[in-house]
């Protein structure tokens, strides 16, 4: 079964699923910053628009656009900066 969650006032959106990979949320996020952290290695995937993304570790915003993944770590927060209303696609390991 399907369950939605809301984060940061509505302006990001996702619904989780199982897929053949395992666990996964599809979601949007509106135009902001955001920090999020992590309870498994997440593969984030964007599916329209870009992210600008600050791993952990790191003093650099990296961008990622429509066809980049990138990977997180278990345990760790990560900032989110988002310029243009985006998709994603994140698998759970």
């Amino acid at each position: 079964m399907f369950k939605t969650n809301e984060y940061f006032d509505g302006k990001v959106k996702s619904i989780a699923f199982t897929s053949e990979e395992g666990s996964a949320t599809i979601g949007v996020m509106a135009m902001g910053e955001y920090e999020f952290g992590t309870d498994s290695i997440e593969i984030m995937s964007v599916v329209s628009g870009s992210m600008d993304i600050k791993l952990p570790g790191s003093d650099e915003w990296k961008t990622f656009l429509a066809g980049d993944s990138f990977e997180v770590a278990k345990g760790v927060k990560f900032g989110v900066r988002i310029k243009t209303e985006t998709s994603y696609l994140c698998l759970y390991k």
